[in-house]
């Protein structure tokens, strides 16, 4: 039950905004990077087998989760766009998928006056 990871110099936590650089290969040698951006909802695992879900709302507010490895070759670099730590009171956020969006942004404002 991991509240934060360590990715090469980047430390994130359950709650924060992420932007995931993840290399794709694509037909024989050709690779590009391709970005995910959204809300961490959980950290499982111990030791190398560590992985990350994120979640964000796509296009017509479908919700699009997607699971990544933490010691994959594949991560280029992770971001933290917003830090949502403070204000996160549980572990595993799945309840997420059922909120909205004004209702997501309290777990933000609640960690903007802890910091304050």
């Amino acid at each position: 039950m991991a509240l934060t990871v360590k990715h090469k110099d980047t430390t994130f936590g359950v709650g924060d905004v992420v932007r995931v650089h993840k290399r794709l290969v694509e037909e024989g040698k050709k690779s590009r990077t391709q970005i995910f951006e959204g809300v961490v909802i959980a950290i499982k695992n111990r030791g190398s087998g560590k992985s990350f879900t994120v979640r964000r709302i796509g296009a017509q507010n479908i919700g699009i989760e997607q699971i990544f490895p933490l010691e994959s070759s594949l991560i280029e670099k992770i971001e933290v766009k917003q830090h949502g730590l403070r204000g996160v009171r549980r572990a595993k956020l799945y309840y997420i998928r059922d909120k909205s969006k004004k209702e997501i942004d309290r777990i933000y404002s609640r960690a903007s006056r802890k910091s304050s």
